[in-house]
C-alpha cells in the first residue's frame, strides 16, 4: 500500500439526545420483536413492510446471543431484525424528529414503515436518521432495524466467514466473543427545525484562571449565545457568536479523583431573541500534555493505575446496564484504580459521562483489534493469511478504520476524562505494510484533535526495536506477558527478559504505559508453589511486573489485563472464557485484587 493516496469520508456530527426544555427525548428501550435471517432473505422479502415473520421478543439494550437457549441464536452469522411499533408524542408536532441508535453491532439499516431512512457501518458509535418527513406526531409508526454481525477483511474489527457443510462460521482474530445486537439505548428525540449540530470545547489553564475555547455549528445563520455555569448553577462566563473563548477566574479544575464539571448552556436564537434550539455540554477544565517521558495532567505528572476492561456480563453480553456500570466504578474505587482503557472498542457514552463525574481517566480506543493475522491466527485457528494485502486488510479497510476514528473523536472529544486516543490494539506493526497502513491514520487523528496525545497498543511480537509504527505515537502502550505466554511459570527468567526489553523502549524518551499484563487464573485454585492458573501465581506474577515497572522511570502507568473475566470464542486455549480478570465475571475478587488494592491504596486486606 506504499504510495497510495488515501481519502477519508466526512465526519458525522451526532449530538447526544437530551432533555433540556428545548429538546425532548423518548427511550425506545424494552422488548422488541426479533427474528434471525440466516438465509439473508429479509430485505428481498420486505420484512420491514409488516410484522416480522416468526418474530419473538428481544430485550433492547442487550446482545441477543445469550438470551435464548437456542445455540443457533448464540452462533448466528448474518442479519438479525428488530422491530417496534411506537408513537412520536403529540406535543412534538412542528419539531424536527430524529431516531438515534447508540450502538448496532456491527452495521445496521433502518426503515420507518416502508421507507429506508439510514444505514451505518461500525458497531460502537452512534448514528441517527431524520424522521421528520416520515412520521406524524401522535400517530403510530413502525421502526425496523436490521443488524448485521458479519465481519469481513474490510470491517473494523476484521474477520471472514467460512462456508462449511454445517453452515456459515464466523472467524476472527480478537480474543473476545463477537456479541451482536442493539447494545445501547435507542432514542426518539426532537430538535428545533433550525438546530445546533455540533459543539466542541477545548480547555486551558493559566495559573488559577481557566479558559474554554468553544466552537458551535448549526443549520441556518441564527445567533449563538453561550453561558458557562458552575456546579452550583452560577454563571461564570458568557459569550456571543459561534466561536469564542470564555475566561474562568478561580477555576475549579477537573482532575483525577475530582470530576468537577461546568455546564456550557448553548442557545440558538432568532433575530428577536426567541429560542430556536438549546444544548447543554458538560465541561471539565483541564490540560493534557506529554513532556519527554512524562504524561502530564494539569501540568503535573500522572501515573495510570487500573485496567483494560470489557463491556461483558452474563446474559446481557455487551448490553449496557446502569446498575452494573455503577458497581464496576465502585470496584475501581475500592481497588484504587484511577484509569481504564476502553479495550477494544468505544464504550457506552454513559460510561464516559460517569467517568467524567468520578474523575476517572480514560484511554479511548477504536474497535481496530485483530489486525494481526500471522501471530494471533494460531490461537484462533485461522493461520496462513497475510495481514496487509490486496485481499486482506487493504486500502478499503483503512477507509473504514479512518471513519471509525472520525466517529470516535466526534463523539468523545469533549470528555475531560479522555486523555489519550488509542487507534488500534495489537496490530501487526513490525512490517512495512503496518507502517504504510498506520502513517495516514495517525496524521488524521492529530488533524481531528490536536489537543490530545495519540498512540496504539503494541503487541509482544513487535518487541523493541522491531516495531515500525511506534515512531508515530506520542505515548508507548505495551502489552506484555512475560511469565505467561513467554517463560511460562519461570518468573525469574521473565523478570530479566521484561526488564531488558523495557529498558530498550525507555531510550525512546516517551511515556510508557503497560496497557496489558496478566495471567489466567481459575478462581479458587490454590497452590503452595505458585503454579500457573493458581491465585498465588497471579499474585506473584503481578508482583514481578511491578518490580520491573518501579525500576524504569519512563513507565508512567500500569493497567492490568483484565478487570474481570470475560467471554471469548470457543477454543481449547480458553476454559469458559478468558480468566485473566482480578475479579470473576460476576465481580467477585480473586486474591490478586487484594494485592493490587494494597499497592494502589496502601490498604491491607
Amino acid at each position: 500500500m506504499a504510495g497510495t493516496r488515501t481519502t477519508f469520508e466526512e465526519d458525522v456530527e451526532v449530538l447526544r439526545p437530551q432533555d433540556n426544555g428545548s429538546r425532548e427525548r423518548k427511550s425506545l428501550n424494552g422488548l422488541w420483536s426479533f427474528a434471525l435471517d440466516p438465509d439473508g432473505v429479509g430485505r428481498t422479502d420486505r420484512w420491514f413492510a409488516g410484522p416480522l415473520p416468526g418474530g419473538r421478543q428481544m430485550a433492547v439494550p442487550a446482545s441477543y446471543n445469550d438470551i435464548s437457549t437456542d445455540p443457533a441464536v448464540r452462533d448466528h452469522v448474518g442479519v438479525a431484525w428488530y422491530q417496534l411499533t411506537t408513537f412520536a408524542p403529540r406535543g412534538w408536532d412542528g419539531q424536527r424528529i430524529v431516531l438515534n441508535v447508540e450502538a448496532a453491532t456491527h452495521r445496521a439499516t433502518i426503515w420507518v414503515d416502508d421507507v429506508e431512512v439510514a444505514s451505518h457501518e461500525g458497531g460502537y458509535t452512534p448514528f441517527e436518521a431524520d424522521l421528520t418527513d416520515h412520521v406524524t406526531a401522535g400517530q403510530q409508526s413502525r421502526i425496523t432495524i436490521a443488524v448485521d454481525n458479519t465481519l469481513t477483511y474490510q470491517s473494523i474489527p476484521p474477520g471472514f466467514v467460512e462456508d462449511t457443510p454445517q453452515g456459515k462460521r464466523q472467524k476472527y482474530w480478537h480474543d473476545f466473543f463477537n456479541y451482536a445486537g442493539l447494545h445501547r439505548t435507542v432514542w426518539l428525540h426532537t430538535t428545533g427545525r433550525e438546530h445546533l449540530t455540533d459543539v466542541t470545547v477545548v480547555t486551558g489553564l493559566d495559573g488559577a484562571t481557566g479558559s474554554v475555547d468553544y466552537a458551535v455549528e448549526s443549520t441556518g445563520g441564527a445567533r449563538v449565545a453561550v453561558t458557562l455555569l458552575d456546579a452550583d448553577g452560577r454563571a461564570v462566563a458568557r459569550g456571543d457568536g459561534a466561536r469564542g473563548t470564555l475566561v474562568v477566574p478561580d477555576v475549579h479544575r477537573w482532575a483525577p479523583g475530582d470530576g468537577y464539571l461546568y455546564d456550557l448552556d448553548v442557545q440558538l436564537l432568532d433575530r428577536r431573541g426567541e429560542l430556536l434550539d438549546r444544548y447543554h455540554q458538560s465541561v471539565g477544565i483541564r490540560t493534557v500534555a506529554v513532556d519527554g517521558n512524562r504524561f502530564l495532567i494539569n501540568g503535573e505528572p500522572f501515573y495510570f493505575t487500573g485496567f483494560g476492561m470489557h463491556e461483558d456480563h452474563a446474559v446481557l453480553g455487551k448490553g449496557h446496564n446502569d446498575a452494573l456500570m455503577l458497581h464496576d466504578f465502585e470496584l475501581l474505587e475500592w481497588i484504587g484504580a484511577n484509569s481504564f482503557r476502553t479495550s477494544h472498542y468505544p464504550y457506552s457514552q454513559d460510561v464516559l459521562d460517569y467517568a467524567d463525574r468520578r474523575g476517572i481517566v480514560v484511554i479511548d480506543e477504536t474497535a481496530a483489534v485483530g489486525l494481526n493475522m500471522n501471530v494471533t491466527g494460531g490461537m484462533f485457528g485461522v493461520q496462513g493469511r497475510p495481514t496487509y494485502s490486496a485481499e486482506t486488510v487493504n486500502d478499503e479497510t483503512r477507509e473504514v478504520h479512518a471513519q471509525a476514528i472520525r466517529e470516535l473523536i466526534a463523539r468523545d472529544k469533549n470528555h475531560p476524562s479522555v486523555v489519550l486516543w488509542s487507534i488500534a490494539n495489537e496490530p501487526e506493526s513490525e512490517s512495512e505494510g503496518g507502517e504504510d497502513y498506520f502513517r495516514p491514520l495517525f496524521a488524521l487523528t492529530r488533524e481531528l484533535d490536536p489537543t490530545r496525545p495519540v498512540g496504539f497498543v503494541n503487541m509482544m511480537m513487535a518487541y523493541y526495536p522491531t516495531c515500525r509504527v511506534s515512531q508515530f505515537a506520542d505515548v508507548l502502550m505495551l502489552n506484555r506477558y512475560y511469565g505467561w505466554y513467554v517463560a511460562t511459570g519461570d518468573l525469574a527468567a521473565a523478570e530479566a527478559m521484561w526488564e531488558q526489553e523495557l529498558r530498550g523502549w525507555a531510550t525512546e524518551n516517551k511515556p510508557i504505559i503497560i496497557t496489558e499484563y496478566g495471567a489466567d487464573t481459575y478462581p479458587g485454585l490454590r497452590s503452595l508453589t505458585a503454579e500457573p492458573w493458581s491465585e498465588e501465581y497471579q499474585t506473584a506474577y503481578l508482583e514481578m511486573n511491578h518490580r520491573v515497572f518501579d525500576r524504569i522511570d519512563a513507565v508512567v502507568g500500569e493497567q492490568v489485563w483484565n478487570f474481570a473475566d470475560f467471554t471469548t470464542t470457543s477454543g481449547i486455549v480458553r476454559v469458559g472464557g478468558n480468566k485473566k480478570g482480578v475479579f470473576t465475571r460476576d465481580r467477585q475478587p480473586k486474591a490478586a485484587a487484594y494485592a493490587l488494592r494494597e499497592r494502589w491504596t496502601g490498604k491491607r486486606p
